[in-house]
C-alpha cells in the first residue's frame, strides 16, 4: 500500500500512543458501500485475532450514506451485525448532517441531493425521477416520503452519532478542527466541513487528528493529522487505520 508520509514543519513533541491494552481500528468514509465494509470488517476481524490487546474499538468516521448504491444496507449492517467484541463509536458526517436538515427543512434538500443524496433516498425504494401530478413539488413530496419509509431506528442511529472521539493521544473526527481553537469550542459546521485551513496546517493540535471527509488516492500519513477517506464510492478502496501502542499500519478493502 502506498502512503503518503509527508510530515509537516512541526510534529509532536511525542510519540502519539493510544491506551495500554488497546487496538484502535478507524475506518473512512463509506458512502454506500456495503459490499467494502463487509470485506474491511472481516479483514479487522482477521488482524485482531493476531493481536493481543484486550480492548478493541472500531471508530467510523461518518459519511455512511450518499454516492454509492447501498446506503441502506450500509446502516443496516452497523446495526444488525456490529464487530462481535469491539466497541463501536459512530461519528457523524456532514451527509447525514445533510439529510436530518432535509428531514426538517426542504431548503437543504436540493444541494444534499446534488451531491449524493439521491443515491440514498433510491436506496429506500425513492424514485427521484418519478414523474408527480401537476403543481406537486417534487422536493416536499420527497422528504415526505422518506419521512415514511426511513426505519425508526435508522433516524435514531443518525441522530445519534457523534462529533467527535478521543483514545489516547488521538482525537477521532469527520473533517478536522479548526487549528488554534480549544476542542471544547470547536463549531459543528468545522468539524463536519472543513478542509484547505485544517490540511495545511503544520502545527500540533495537541492530538493527531484522524479524520475522512477529504479524498486522497491513499492515506495521508501526517505528524499532526490521518487523513483515510480514499474515495471507496468510486476507487473501490474503503481504508482502515491500525493504532496500537505507538505503532500504526492501515488495512483496505
Amino acid at each position: 500500500m502506498k502512503v503518503s508520509n509527508a510530515m509537516p514543519e512541526t510534529a509532536l513533541k511525542r510519540d502519539p500512543i493510544v491506551p495500554p491494552g488497546s487496538c484502535v481500528y478507524a475506518i473512512g468514509d463509506i458512502h454506500g458501500r456495503a459490499d467494502l465494509l463487509e470485506i474491511l470488517h472481516r479483514k479487522i476481524c482477521e488482524d485482531a485475532a493476531s493481536r493481543r490487546a484486550k480492548r478493541r474499538v472500531v471508530v467510523y468516521l461518518g459519511d455512511y450514506i450518499d454516492r454509492g448504491s447501498s446506503s441502506r444496507q450500509v446502516i443496516d449492517l452497523l446495526l444488525d451485525r456490529p464487530l462481535p467484541g469491539f466497541e463501536a463509536i459512530h461519528l457523524l458526517g456532514n451527509h447525514e448532517d445533510s439529510l436530518l436538515r432535509f428531514l426538517d427543512d426542504t431548503v437543504a434538500g436540493p444541494p444534499w441531493l446534488f451531491y449524493g443524496g439521491e443515491a440514498t433516498v433510491a436506496s429506500y425504494g425513492i424514485n427521484p425521477a418519478a414523474q408527480l401530478p401537476a403543481g406537486e413539488d417534487p422536493i416536499l413530496r420527497m422528504q415526505a416520503e422518506l419521512r415514511r419509509r426511513l426505519p425508526p431506528r435508522h433516524l435514531e442511529f443518525l441522530k445519534g452519532l457523534k462529533l467527535m472521539h478521543v483514545e489516547g493521544d488521538y482525537l477521532f473526527v469527520h473533517a478536522g478542527i479548526r487549528p488554534g481553537v480549544p476542542l471544547d469550542r470547536q463549531k459543528p459546521e468545522d468539524l463536519l466541513w472543513i478542509r484547505r485551513e485544517f490540511l495545511t496546517s503544520t502545527i500540533d493540535h495537541g492530538r493527531v487528528v484522524v479524520h475522512g471527509h477529504s479524498i486522497s488516492t491513499w492515506p495521508e500519513n501526517r505528524a499532526n493529522r490521518i487523513g483515510i477517506d480514499t474515495g471507496a464510492f468510486a476507487s473501490d478502496r474503503l481504508t482502515c487505520l491500525v493504532l496500537e501502542g505507538k505503532a500504526r499500519s492501515f488495512l483496505q478493502s
